[in-house]
């Protein structure tokens, strides 16, 4: 199994630390990004655990011509690079292969969506940075399917590769998440990391935009780390009614702390040798 390096502190893998990748869906301020930054971190540094700040800064997928998209590709840069200047990793999708010699100069992790977890020239420039890179496994494969995107990963030489489970099509508007997807991924050598909040949205299942079932998140979160992740990816928002983006399926801020140590309680359970004495 491959150890991740993120950064110059963060290494993801067996035996590491829990890993927590969150923040909101799309950059909609720098003050409310900072906001959120700043208490994922002393929330997570109170738990031992691992933190990369997550937001992007063009959601290039939403449903609607006119929904949110967010600030753009270089005041996006410019807001995470602030978040990063704090000490705080973080994490942005890319789109185009344009994008990602512009995001490597900023970014810690290069995010590839779901819907892009095929695009062989866009996996390989990404590769190629030597950054770490996420990849969404897409609604539409089967977790077998992502060999073939490893194999184009690793092409490179660069094994910084995280594979991450966000659930597959179960007819339409609706997502299903198969917790045998997590073994079969994280047998290809990957860590992987479970995404709680896309993994309850409903896709366009609000007519012009995604809905999403929020109350389910606990309960699909506590069963991926049972079934053996390394990490966790979230949509955190100080007031998900209120997001310009993911609302529906956003967790609340005030509420990661309680959630988070469940988990953690679940990981113990599962990898005693990671949590030494406490275990």
């Amino acid at each position: 199994m491959d150890i991740v390096k993120i950064h110059d502190q963060i290494e993801v893998g067996p035996g590491r630390p829990f890993l927590l990748l969150a923040g909101p869906c799309v950059l909609e301020s720098e003050a409310m990004a900072l906001e959120v930054a700043t208490q994922l971190r002393a929330i997570t540094a109170r738990l031992g655990i691992s933190y990369v700040f997550k937001a992007s800064f063009d959601k290039a997928n939403r449903t609607s011509l006119n929904a949110f998209r967010g600030p753009g590709l270089n005041k996006g840069l410019e807001i995470l690079g602030r978040i990063r200047a704090t000490g705080v990793p973080v994490i942005s999708d890319i789109h185009e292969v344009s994008q990602v010699k512009p995001a490597a100069e900023i970014l810690d992790v290069l995010q590839i969506p779901a819907f892009l977890c095929r695009q062989t020239d866009l996996i390989v420039a990404a590769a190629e940075t030597g950054k770490a890179v996420s990849i969404k496994k897409g609604q539409f494969l089967s977790p077998w399917d992502m060999e073939h995107v490893v194999t184009k990963f690793r092409s490179t030489g660069n094994r910084n590769l995280l594979l991450t489970e966000r659930g597959a099509m179960l007819g339409y508007n609706n997502l299903v998440v198969d917790m045998r997807s997590l073994p079969v991924m994280r047998s290809f050598g990957c860590p992987v990391v479970y995404d709680a909040t896309h993994s309850v949205q409903l896709p366009g299942g609000a007519g012009g935009s995604s809905g999403g079932q929020r109350d389910f998140i606990p309960t699909l979160s506590r069963a991926a780390v049972a079934a053996g992740i390394d990490g966790i990816f979230m949509e955190v928002h100080p007031d998900p009614d209120r997001a310009l983006c993911d609302g529906p399926n956003s967790w609340p801020l005030d509420r990661v702390e309680v959630l988070l140590r469940d988990l953690l309680a679940v990981h113990q359970l599962v990898n005693p040798m990671v949590h030494g004495a406490d275990s």
